[in-house]
């Protein structure tokens, strides 16, 4: 059976937030992933590789999902290559806007998934310099142990709060992320 995009999005945003202590393997989950991109994906496409988001810093919680800011040569050619890889593969694929508005800037967004269905993976393939600010405030999560505990206690609330909502739960933290930037 063929789902439709309505039916895809429908799936995938209906699947609960749940945010876990930190784990020392996501940098490999990372690295691994890296290493299967660059093999599968054609050669040219992808200009570089970074490890986001909460995964990506050292003893802060995180939904166990390892966000990639995967920067691309080429959005065309990758909203119609990068599907066709890894759909077959098992990863559900979006040409999907930055916000929840659909309007530019648009890229494409993967999900991949452990042998038990659970997300393992973010894969944002995006044009160079469109994922500057989140690599920003992972840089600033990194040298702050007292951002990142305060980041922490937000997330933990937040994903009781949001546990059936992922829209909303990435919304609600977006204040704190623009006033941390704001003061750094």
């Amino acid at each position: 059976m063929n789902e439709t995009l309505e039916q895809k999005v429908k799936r995938v945003t209906a699947e609960v937030v749940e945010v876990v202590g930190y784990n020392p393997e996501w940098p490999l989950w990372f690295e691994q992933e890296k290493v299967h991109l660059l093999h599968c994906l054609p050669h040219g496409l992808i200009l570089r590789i970074e490890h986001f988001g909460s995964t990506a810093v050292p003893g802060l919680h995180a939904k166990p999902i390892v966000d990639m800011a995967i920067e691309i040569s080429n959005e065309v050619w990758g909203k119609e290559v990068i599907p066709q890889t890894l759909e077959p593969q098992g990863y559900d694929c979006f040409w999907r806007p930055l916000g929840d508005k659909d309007e530019p800037p648009y890229f494409t967004w993967c999900i991949k998934r452990d042998a038990a269905g659970e997300r393992t993976h973010h894969l944002h393939f995006v044009k160079a310099g469109f994922k500057d600010q989140e690599l920003r405030f992972r840089d600033i999560l990194r040298d702050n142990t007292e951002i990142t505990r305060q980041y922490g206690e937000l997330k933990l609330r937040l994903s009781r709060q949001f546990r059936e909502d992922r829209i909303g739960y990435t919304n609600a933290k977006g204040n704190f992320i623009l006033n941390v930037l704001e003061q750094n």
